[in-house]
C-alpha cells in the first residue's frame, strides 16, 4: 500500500496509456517518481455451512427421550437443538435413534 506524502490518504493504482502509477484523491501522483513494481494479491477461502458435524456416531452424552424411531419402530432416541433460522424463530429439535442412529426433526 502506498499512502499520500501530501494528505495521508491512501493512492489507487492507475494505468495512463502502459503507464502505470498512484494517484490520491487530493491530486497527487507517483507519474514524475521512479518507477517501482507493485503486485497485489488477494485469496479468499470460502467456507461451507453444511459441512457441520452435528452428531458423532457413538456420541452417549446427549439426554435420551421416549420417542418412537420412524425407521425402526425403537422407543428411545437422543436429541438435542439447534437455532436454524433467525434468532425469533425458535430453535429445530433433532432426535437420533439409539438402536438405528437414524437423525430426524422433530415436526411437532
Amino acid at each position: 500500500m502506498l499512502f499520500c506524502p501530501k494528505c495521508g490518504s491512501l493512492m489507487a493504482p492507475k494505468d495512463d496509456k502502459g503507464k502505470k502509477y498512484f494517484q490520491c484523491s487530493c491530486g497527487h501522483n507517483t507519474k514524475k517518481a521512479a518507477p517501482t513494481t507493485t503486485v497485489l494479491k488477494e485469496s479468499v477461502k470460502a467456507k461451507r455451512s453444511d459441512e457441520y458435524t452435528v452428531v458423532n456416531e457413538n456420541d452417549t452424552t446427549l439426554p435420551l427421550t421416549e420417542e418412537q424411531c420412524p425407521q425402526c419402530k425403537h422407543l428411545r432416541a437422543f436429541w438435542w437443538t439447534k437455532q436454524m433460522r433467525s434468532s425469533d424463530e425458535p430453535e429445530t429439535k433433532f432426535l437420533k435413534c439409539e438402536k438405528c442412529k437414524y437423525t430426524w426433526r422433530d415436526r411437532s
